[in-house]
Parts: C-alpha cells; sequence; structure tokens
C-alpha cells in the first residue's frame, strides 16, 4: 500500500512481527529501508536458542525475507549496521554474516550496545535497492 507521502509499508509473515510502532520495512522509490532484525523465530515469535551464530543466522534470514517481500534480496543490500551486546562476539557474527554476503558484501557499521529488545545479542538492518523488473 502506498501512503500519501510516496512510501509504501512492507510486511511479511515470513519474518517475526513488529513488536513496536514500526513498519518491517519501508519501500520508497528504489530504496528498501528494513527495521532492525533480532533473532526471533517468525513462527513462535521467540528468540531462537544457541548464541551468536545461531541468533544471527535467524537475524540474516528474516532480514532477507523481509526484502524479498519488499522486491529486493540480499544481494542487492548496500549498507547494514549491525548491533551487538558484547562485541567479543565479533568474529563470530563476522563468520556467520560472511555466509550471507560471500561476494560484495555491502558497506557496514557495527556497534556495541547496552541491550537489545527481548535480550538479543545482535540485532541488524539495512538499506537496499529493489531488484530490477524481470523481463517477462
Amino acid at each position: 500500500m502506498y501512503t500519501p507521502e510516496g512510501k509504501k509499508i512492507v510486511s511479511t509473515d515470513k519474518a517475526p512481527k513488529a513488536i513496536g510502532p514500526y513498519s518491517q520495512a519501508v519501500r520508497i522509490e528504489a530504496l528498501v529501508f528494513t527495521a532492525g532484525q533480532i533473532g526471533l523465530d517468525p513462527a513462535s515469535g521467540e528468540l531462537v536458542g544457541g548464541g551468536i551464530e545461531t541468533q544471527t543466522r535467524q537475524v540474516l534470514t528474516n532480514l532477507k525475507n523481509v526484502l524479498e517481500a519488499a522486491g529486493s534480496g540480499l544481494n542487492y543490500v548496500v549498507k547494514t549496521t549491525v548491533f551487538l551486546t558484547d562485541m567479543n562476539d565479533f568474529a563470530s557474527m563476522n563468520t556467520v554474516y560472511a555466509e550471507f554476503f560471500p561476494e560484495n558484501p555491502p558497506a557496514r557499521s557495527t556497534i556495541g550496545v547496552t541491550g537489545l529488545p527481548k535480550s538479543g545479542l545482535v540485532e541488524i538492518e539495512s538499506v537496499a535497492l529493489l531488484a530490477p523488473p524481470r523481463g517477462d
């Protein structure tokens, strides 16, 4: 749905529902801005267990699903921001992150924070381009 401001609000059941007054993503012209994703299982709404690697994998899977619902994808991401509650988890997060961005990774900032929603260990947000239209 387009709002009067020209924004298209993006929503998908393949990622956790927003747990506050925000959208999973907003699309405007050729850009997609995602909300930060934490390691919530979309089906249960609960944080996945298993530590930083498992949470990072869930975060990036959620992010991928939101981007695809917006008409984009991980290969169109131009910038991410990663929030970590423990900078000692950087190397482990980075290993999983590299699996999702194996070539030409986006620009990235990583920020240490004192806490995240639902006591998550990692949160990632992104800015992406829309995928080009496919020819019929």
